[in-house]
């Protein structure tokens, strides 16, 4: 709790990551893929985007394999730096936010 401000529920951290700029840095599957990633995380939370199987379960399954999934941001490393940026979204401070 910072600021004196009420914690943020997942589901209200995910919707703002949703305007990050990660967003805009990948293509039409990758975007797909961050944005499972957020509803997941809303769901379940942290540790499962950050699960090594989670492009093998539902409903990345149905964008394609796990391959060809990290294929569509560049490479492992490439997915790896998206999730990052995208956990960076998650937990950035409303007050370091633009205003809407």
């Amino acid at each position: 709790m910072a600021w004196n401000m009420p914690p943020s529920t997942r589901r209200e951290r995910a919707r703002r990551a949703r305007t990050s700029s990660v967003f805009t840095q990948y293509g039409l599957v990758a975007r797909k893929v961050l944005d499972a990633l957020l509803d997941k995380y809303a769901d379940e939370g942290l540790a499962t985007i950050e699960a090594d199987n989670v492009l093998s379960i539902q409903p990345f399954t149905e964008l394609g394999s796990p391959a060809e999934l990290v294929r569509s941001f560049g490479g492992r490393p490439q997915y790896l730096r998206a999730v990052r940026t995208l956990e960076q979204a998650l937990y950035k401070p409303e007050s370091d936010r633009p205003a809407a």
